[in-house]
Order: C-alpha cells, then sequence, then structure tokens
C-alpha cells in the first residue's frame, strides 16, 4: 500500500473514532471483551478428510462427523455478555426479535435485559455475562453470524449487518422460509453443521481414522455432573439433582479439566446448540442440556426441536464456526475449491 493510500486510511480511522467519541458510542468486538468477560475465541479442528463415525444414532442414521476441509469452531458457546454486545449494536428497535423478553428474568435465563423504548433500546448483562445465551433461536443465531461476517457493524437490523453475509435471511420471519435458508459460499462465519459440530466434540483427532469418543470429554465413560474445575470427565446435566441448583446454567468453559480433543468446552451440557443441518422441519441440536440426562450429551443422541428455526428455549443455545483466512473449503454449488480472502477488521485466535 503506498502513502497515499496510507494517509486515506488513517485519516478514515480518526474520522471513525472522532464520530464514536463525540456520540458516546462503543463500537462491539466481541473477540475483546471488557475485562472479566470471555471472548469469542476460536480453535482449529484440523484431521482434514478423518473417517464419520460408523456409530447407529438414536434415530436410525449413522455416518457423521467427517469433513474434508480444516475450519475453526469457537472454544465456548456465545456467551449472554456477547450476545448482549450484539444486541446494543443491532437492535435499538430489534425488527426481527432477537430479544426474547424471556431472557431477563425466566426458568435458568443468562439475564439480559432491555430498557428503554423502540428506536432507542438498550441492553445489559446482568446475572454472569460469562453463562452461555440462552432463549435463542436458530434464526437468531444466524443473525450474529451475519453480523460477524459484516465485521460487528453497527446499526439498525437489515442489509449489510443482520440480513446478508453468510446466510440470505432477507428479512425472513417464517420458519417455512428460514427452512429453505443455506450457508452461502464465501461464508467465513456460519453456525456448524452438524458434522462440523459433532467432529469437533467427539473426534479424537492425530489421524485420518483415529475414531470417536461416545462423550465429548475424551471419554466413553459417563461424565459426573459434580461442579468441578479439576475433574477430567464432568458436565453440567441433570441427573437427580443439577449441576447447579440455583443458577442452572454454568459458566462457558467452567470444566477447564474436561475438553474435547479439540480443546472446545461444554459440548457436552448446558445447553442444547443448534446446528444447520435440515432435520424434518426443523434445523438440529445436539449436546444436551443442564436440563437432561446424560444419554443426552451422547454421540449417539441426535436431536430437533419440535417446532421449527423460530423457536427458542431454556434449554438452546450456539456456538459458531469460522472457516480461517487461506482455507479451503468445497464449493456448494460446483465442488470446486474456493479460497477466502483476508479479513483484518476481526481480530481472534488464528490458527497456529
Amino acid at each position: 500500500m503506498d502513502r497515499h493510500h496510507v494517509g486515506r486510511l488513517l485519516a478514515a480511522v480518526g474520522a471513525s473514532v472522532l464520530v464514536l467519541a463525540v456520540s458516546g458510542m462503543v463500537s462491539a468486538d466481541v473477540f475483546n471483551m471488557p475485562a472479566g468477560q470471555t471472548n469469542l475465541t476460536m480453535v482449529p479442528v484440523g484431521d482434514s478428510g478423518n473417517a464419520a463415525d460408523t456409530l447407529v444414532m438414536s434415530d436410525g442414521t449413522h455416518g457423521y462427523g467427517s469433513v474434508s476441509y480444516a475450519y475453526s469452531i469457537g472454544q465456548y458457546d456465545v456467551t449472554a455478555g456477547q450476545y448482549t454486545a450484539f444486541l446494543n449494536a443491532v437492535a435499538k428497535t430489534d425488527t426481527y426479535v432477537l430479544y426474547d423478553p424471556l431472557l431477563a428474568n425466566s426458568f435458568a435465563s443468562c439475564g439480559i435485559s432491555r430498557s428503554g423504548s423502540a428506536g432507542n433500546y438498550s441492553y445489559l448483562a446482568t446475572k454472569n455475562a460469562n453463562f452461555p445465551v440462552n432463549w435463542v433461536s436458530w434464526a437468531s443465531a444466524a443473525r450474529f453470524c451475519n453480523w460477524l461476517q459484516n465485521g460487528q457493524p453497527t446499526g439498525p437490523e437489515g442489509n449489510g449487518t443482520t440480513e446478508t453475509g453468510s446466510y440470505n435471511l432477507n428479512g425472513a420471519t417464517t420458519d417455512s422460509v428460514l427452512m429453505s435458508v443455506t450457508r452461502n459460499a464465501g461464508a467465513k462465519w456460519f453456525i456448524p453443521s452438524e458434522n462440523e459440530w459433532y467432529k469437533a466434540a467427539y473426534y479424537k483427532g492425530g489421524a485420518a481414522n483415529a475414531g470417536y469418543w461416545l462423550y465429548p470429554t475424551q471419554s466413553n465413560s459417563i461424565p459426573s455432573n459434580v461442579l468441578s474445575v479439576t475433574g477430567i470427565n464432568n458436565a453440567n446435566y441433570y441427573t437427580t439433582v443439577y449441576t447447579d441448583p440455583t443458577n442452572y446454567l454454568t459458566a462457558v468453559g467452567t470444566f477447564a479439566a474436561s475438553p474435547s480433543a479439540y480443546d472446545t468446552f461444554d459440548q457436552g451440557g448446558d445447553l442444547w446448540e443448534w446446528n444447520d443441518t435440515v432435520i424434518g422441519s426443523a434445523r438440529g441440536l445436539r449436546g444436551g442440556s443442564f436440563h437432561y440426562a446424560s444419554d443426552a450429551m451422547q454421540s449417539a443422541y441426535r436431536s430437533h426441536p419440535t417446532y421449527g428455526p423460530t423457536y427458542d428455549s431454556s434449554y438452546y443455545g450456539f456456538r459458531v464456526s469460522e472457516i480461517p483466512d487461506g482455507y479451503q473449503v468445497p464449493e456448494p454449488a460446483s465442488l470446486g475449491l474456493l479460497v477466502f480472502g483476508t479479513c483484518a477488521l476481526l481480530a481472534r485466535r488464528r490458527f497456529a
């Protein structure tokens, strides 16, 4: 880049900073959260072309977990703090119902309050900002991914913020329309497919035919539901008692000694997690939750809600996936290879 272009870039940045300072706005950045709040951190999932699992699922299907390309996935679920930053950036009016009032104070809510009136809404994480966000539909998760794809802009829900990017949502609010939405070619940020989610949770890693664990804690034995940061096989799920009978949810990464082989946390328990695979008239869910028994965390347990992608619940959350700069995936239309360009605006953990 020559001096002329550098000068123009610095001038533009300076002008943006001045506008923000004058208006009192703070630009959202979920990769650099305030002190004490967990960043949106990505971990690499390699071993491209790994063999699929031969285990038969609860619905009689099989063959999950094979992914032919390298990608990354959220080390943790998207948190209440991160989702609050998203809401404050785009949902001053909340045209497409990104906020469910049950987030504020309901059974096991992660705790996000809303104040003000339409056009001037503001949001605040009122419990633990590191709880995984719940009461989020598949549609809202897709809009969060579009926001990441577009560089975390501040502005009304619409094209360039929540409606275009990784998914062409274009104001879709009905289950029938949302069920037809697919991930766009060239998407960098997206809800993981069932295979991407499954591999990150259960694959043993290290070779093309390494095999799979039954639980996403690198174990074939049922995890303990005791709240422990040192237990090597622990998760938040229900036995005869809740792991945390006061909060129900546990902060992301609480079970610090119980990661998957790719260093993800809480893919078993805490909250069911959306994937973007179509199952009947719904989108897929995996991993169980604080309210379900241990069998829901097993790799064989395949689930989807009774309702469609507009449905949310205190039991549902999500994590995101990414195709890092320079990595390749099969082109959906042609099965060719597409190399994705760089995106220097977003600071995050990169592949080594």
